[in-house]
């Protein structure tokens, strides 16, 4: 898709932003030095002074109400730049599912503070290490006049510095969201990290007060579809920086007396994971555009893209390993981030497979 005026001038912002306040140095600093939040705070600051915190957030709400092309927009330049930040647990999955399913009275809440930035959202889905929303354990109990959830949730992004968490959980034949206090009696926080540095954690819930959403069932489907398209966004980023990388150490590097990239068996490798690239990145715009206008195929395209964007991800982080050669497998070198980034954004919300058997499923294959 060609992008308009306006989303040409995010684009542009937003990348003079991240490679400024948020390059993949940031990441090296917050792993090394074991930041207790884990994130980039002064990024997080310049993101909501500039807005993007709120672009999913109705203008009703003090958001910009951008659409999810323009924080796919937004995605894409975190993935060029590994920038870490709670955009996408709070900015993507949290604003959408409130302005999707939530109540009057909890939009009113909670969707201005997440445009001001000041409140942080966790999405806690699944209960096991893979992606299975439809073998959720965790139930939610009438108790009073209102509910209570029991259960545990793995690989929470962002729990642990989190204000508010969004819990899918059993409620009779249907699965919903429900709105929890992190800091309510019986919840528990364990932060883990995942092989890319950001934060995950472990959520167990015993008999904890919950608030239903309005909507919670169309909360969880919306805010899953919006995740894994601003991913599929983010990790077409990812890739076509590692393939740039690459590609200009080809041009640098000597072996033999010659550079690198004159060798024909590199140039193929070159060649295709380019056209891979490009296809990604046309498949998570697509599909952003598809969500943006509310098409029929909307969620197909979603699903193509990020299956697409994970395996292309992950071609590219081992492609830029291995063309960088021995320099490429060592800590010091920024290429591995790259390849951690992809193998651990390519599961989160549904890896390859997964995202590729739902698409069948719903092609009637």
């Amino acid at each position: 898709m060609k992008l308009n005026d306006e989303q040409q001038m995010l684009q542009d912002s937003v990348a003079r932003l991240m490679a400024d306040k948020g390059p993949v140095s940031h990441l090296r600093e917050l792993r090394d030095r074991n930041d207790e939040k884990g994130y980039d705070e002064p990024l997080w600051h310049a993101m909501v002074e500039s807005g993007l915190t709120g672009i999913l957030v109705p203008e009703e709400h003090g958001g910009i109400g951008f659409g999810l092309v323009g924080a796919g927009l937004v995605a894409r330049e975190i993935g060029r730049n590994l920038s870490v930040t709670p955009f996408l647990s709070t900015a993507v999955l949290g604003a959408t599912a409130l302005a999707t399913g939530g109540s009057a009275e909890q939009q009113q809440k909670w969707l201005p503070a997440i445009a001001e930035g000041s409140v942080i959202t966790a999405l806690a889905v699944d209960d096991g290490a893979k992606h299975r929303p439809e073998a959720i354990k965790t139930e939610a109990q009438a108790a009073g006049d209102g509910v209570t959830l029991s259960g545990g949730k793995l690989l929470v992004l962002d729990a642990h510095v989190a204000d508010l968490l969004l819990v899918a959980a059993r409620q009779g034949e249907s699965t919903a969201l429900f709105l929890v206090d992190p800091k309510a009696e019986g919840v528990s926080i364990e932060r883990n990290r995942m092989v890319d540095d950001r934060n995950a954690a472990r959520v167990t819930l015993d008999n904890v007060a919950a608030e239903p959403m309005a909507d919670g069932a169309a909360a969880l489907a919306a805010a899953l579809r919006a995740g894994r398209a601003v991913l599929a966004a983010e990790l077409s980023g990812l890739a076509r920086e590692a393939f740039e990388r690459t590609l200009q150490y080809l041009k640098e590097r000597k072996q033999f007396g010659r550079l690198i990239g004159t060798f024909q068996a590199l140039q193929h490798r070159a060649a295709l994971l380019m056209g891979e690239v490009s296809m990604s990145d046309a498949l998570a715009m697509q599909a952003l555009d598809a969500c943006d206008r509310n098409a029929d195929d909307a969620e197909v395209q979603v699903l193509a893209a990020k299956a697409k964007a994970a395996r292309v991800a992950l071609l590219a982080g081992q492609e830029a390993v291995q063309m960088h050669g021995g320099i490429g497998m060592t800590d010091e070198f920024d290429i591995g981030f790259f390849l951690k980034r992809a193998r651990a954004g390519g599961e989160t919300l549904g890896d390859a497979n997964y995202c590729a058997d739902r698409f069948a499923a719903l092609r009637d294959y």
